[in-house]
C-alpha cells in the first residue's frame, strides 16, 4: 500500500509540472502574438506605402524641441526686457519726484546741453530721428551705403558674403534666429493691436471676425544696423486670400524695439516696365522670353516689356520671337526700340525709359541673362513709393544658374 501511494503521488507531481509548462508555453505564444512591432522601418500609421525610420522621428522630435525652446527663450527675454523697462521707469519717476521736491525747497536745477535726455522715451525717439529710417543721409560715396540683409522664416540672405560664398545662411545662428523671431512677434503685435495713428483699417475675416495675423503670414523682411544709432527692420505680412500687404517698420536704438510705422500697401495696380538693352544675343533673348512668358504673362499680368535693340543683325529674329509670344499668349504690352548704333547699356536704358509715355510706372532695368520670379516682382512693388524718393529702395534677388541669391537695397536719398 505505501508503495502504491508513492507511485500515485509521483504521477500527480509530474502531471502538475506538465500543466504548468503547458500554461507557460501558451502565455509565451500569446505575448509574442500581441507584442507591438519594433522594426525601425515600420510604416507610419494612417499613411499607406510610406516608411519612416527611427531617425525620422528623432529628427522630428528634435525640431519640435528646438521650436519650443526658441519660443521659451523669446518669452523669457521679453519678460526680462519688460522688467528692466519697469525698473528704469520707476527710477525715472523717483528722480522726477526728488527733483520736484528740490525745486519746491527753492533750489533750482540747471541742465547741461551735453547731458543725455532725462526722459528715456525722448532719448530713444531722438535716436530714431537721427537714423536713416525716417529721412535720408548724404554720403561721400557709394562705399558709405549700409546694405540691408533680407530674411524669411527659415533663411537669412547676407550681402556681405559676396559671390565667393553662398549668401544664404541656413541653418541660421541661434542668436540671430532669436533676434528675428522677436522682431516678427513684435511686428505681429503691431498689426493685430493697431494704434489710432496707424495707416491701416481694421479688416474682418470671411465670418465677420477680427482678422488676426500669425507667423505663417510673414512674407519677408530686411534689416541693417547703423553702428552709432541702432538696427532698422522692415517687415511685410500678407494673408493668402487678400491682395494687400501689411508693412511694419521697427527700430531698435540699442534698447527696446520701437514702432516707427505701420501701413497697408496695395500693389494690385502697380505696373512694372521691364527695360532690356540688347545686341545680337538672340538665343539668350529667347531663353529670357520663355521665363518672361511663364512669370510675367501667365502669373503676374501687370508687366510692360521694353526692348532696346542695337544694330541690324539679329533684329528680325528678335521681332519674330516677340511676335511668337504675342500670338501664343495674346500679349501686346511690349515696345521694341531699334537703334542703328553700337551697343551702349546706359543709352539703351535711357532710351527705354523715354519710350514710356503712359503715365506713372515702376521701371526695372534688366539684363537679358537675369532670371526672376513672381515674388521678385512683388518685392519691387513693395520697396518703391511712386512720386517720392522716400522708399526708393531697390531689392534685387536674382536666381542665377548656380542658384545664388543676392539682396541689395539702396537708401532713400539715392
Amino acid at each position: 500500500m505505501p508503495r502504491r501511494g508513492l507511485i500515485l503521488q509521483t504521477r500527480t507531481h509530474w502531471l502538475l509540472l506538465g500543466l504548468a509548462l503547458l500554461c507557460t508555453l501558451v502565455l509565451f505564444m500569446y505575448l509574442l502574438e500581441c507584442a507591438p512591432q519594433t522594426d525601425g522601418n515600420a510604416s507610419l500609421p494612417g499613411v499607406v506605402g510610406e516608411s519612416y525610420g527611427k531617425e525620422y522621428y528623432q529628427a522630428l522630435l528634435q525640431e519640435q524641441e528646438e521650436h519650443y525652446q526658441t519660443r521659451a527663450t523669446s518669452l523669457k527675454r521679453q519678460i526680462a526686457q519688460l522688467k528692466q523697462e519697469l525698473q528704469e521707469m520707476s527710477e525715472k519717476m523717483r528722480s522726477l519726484q526728488e527733483r520736484k521736491n528740490v525745486g519746491a525747497n527753492g533750489i533750482g536745477y540747471q541742465g547741461n546741453k551735453e547731458q543725455a535726455p532725462s526722459d528715456l522715451l525722448e532719448f530713444l525717439h531722438s535716436q530714431i530721428d537721427k537714423a536713416e529710417v525716417s529721412i535720408g543721409a548724404k554720403l561721400p560715396s557709394e562705399y558709405g551705403v549700409i546694405p540691408f540683409e533680407s530674411f524669411t522664416l527659415m533663411k537669412v540672405f547676407q550681402l556681405e558674403m559676396g559671390l565667393t560664398r553662398h549668401p544664404e545662411e541656413k541653418p541660421v545662428r541661434k542668436d540671430k534666429r532669436d533676434e528675428l523671431v522677436e522682431v516678427i512677434e513684435a511686428g505681429l503685435e503691431v498689426i493685430n493691436n493697431p494704434d489710432e495713428d496707424d495707416e491701416q483699417d481694421d479688416e474682418e475675416g470671411p465670418l465677420g471676425e477680427k482678422l488676426i495675423f500669425n507667423e505663417n503670414d510673414f512674407v519677408e523682411g530686411y534689416y541693417r544696423t547703423e553702428r552709432d544709432k541702432g538696427t532698422q527692420y522692415e517687415l511685410f505680412f500678407k494673408k493668402a486670400d487678400l491682395m494687400e500687404y501689411r508693412h511694419v517698420t521697427l527700430f531698435r536704438p540699442f534698447g527696446p524695439l520701437m514702432k516707427v510705422k505701420s501701413e497697408m500697401i496695395d500693389i494690385t495696380r502697380s505696373i512694372i516696365n521691364i527695360i532690356v538693352p540688347l545686341a545680337e544675343r538672340t538665343e539668350a533673348f529667347a531663353q529670357f522670353m520663355q521665363n518672361f512668358r511663364d512669370v510675367c504673362i501667365h502669373q503676374d499680368k501687370r508687366i510692360h516689356l521694353t526692348v532696346v535693340y542695337f544694330g541690324k543683325e539679329g533684329l528680325s529674329k528678335v521681332k519674330s520671337i516677340l511676335e511668337s509670344v504675342t500670338s501664343e499668349s495674346d500679349f501686346h504690352n511690349y515696345t521694341l526700340v531699334s537703334l542703328n548704333e553700337e551697343f551702349n547699356r546706359g543709352r539703351g536704358l535711357n532710351m527705354g525709359a523715354r519710350a514710356w509715355d503712359k503715365g506713372e510706372v515702376l521701371m526695372f532695368f534688366c539684363d537679358v541673362d537675369i532670371y526672376f520670379s513672381a515674388e521678385f516682382l512683388n518685392s519691387c512693388r513693395l520697396n518703391a513709393e511712386p512720386g517720392s524718393q522716400k522708399g526708393f529702395w531697390l531689392l534685387a534677388r536674382f536666381w542665377l544658374w548656380n542658384d545664388l541669391s543676392i539682396s541689395i537695397r539702396f537708401p532713400d536719398h539715392w
